[in-house]
């Protein structure tokens, strides 16, 4: 049954906890499970059936410069080698909300990259990674 004016998660809901550290100065969270599908083809023009294989877990952390610097010390000057746990709080339990904890596994970044453009404010960084499983702990 749905509930009608229900309350929706929205961004200030949030909290992402990475190695154990609760990151304050991050702007964006965007993980995702993906399976390899393949049609299978036998007599005539139209496939037969759709085969499974691989499972993959991928990402990105957006974050402030300062958070991402106060990361590269904390893993001893890159983030290329960091192999962390990380989770996605959503929810206020004070106001009521149910909280949803999703589980990001032994994530580890591919690339370390910072961007500069004429005008920017700030730095913002993108972090892209994998992961070894995204479980959800309601």
């Amino acid at each position: 049954m749905a509930l009608i004016n229900d309350r929706e998660y929205e961004w200030a809901d949030l909290t992402l906890i990475l190695g154990g550290r609760d990151i304050t100065r991050f702007r964006g969270l965007k993980y995702s499970e993906k399976i390899e599908r393949e049609a299978i083809y036998a007599k005539g023009r139209k496939p037969v059936s759709i085969q499974s294989g691989n499972i993959g877990y991928e990402g990105e952390i957006v974050m402030l410069q300062s958070e991402y610097e106060a990361l590269v010390k904390a893993c001893n000057g890159s983030v290329l080698g960091a192999c962390l746990d990380g989770l996605g709080c959503y929810g206020d339990p004070s106001k009521g909300d149910a909280m949803t904890t999703d589980r990001i596994e032994s994530l580890r970044f591919t690339e370390a990259a910072k961007e500069f453009k004429q005008g920017d404010k700030f730095q913002e960084i993108t972090l892209p990674f994998i992961a070894l499983d995204i479980k959800n702990q309601i």
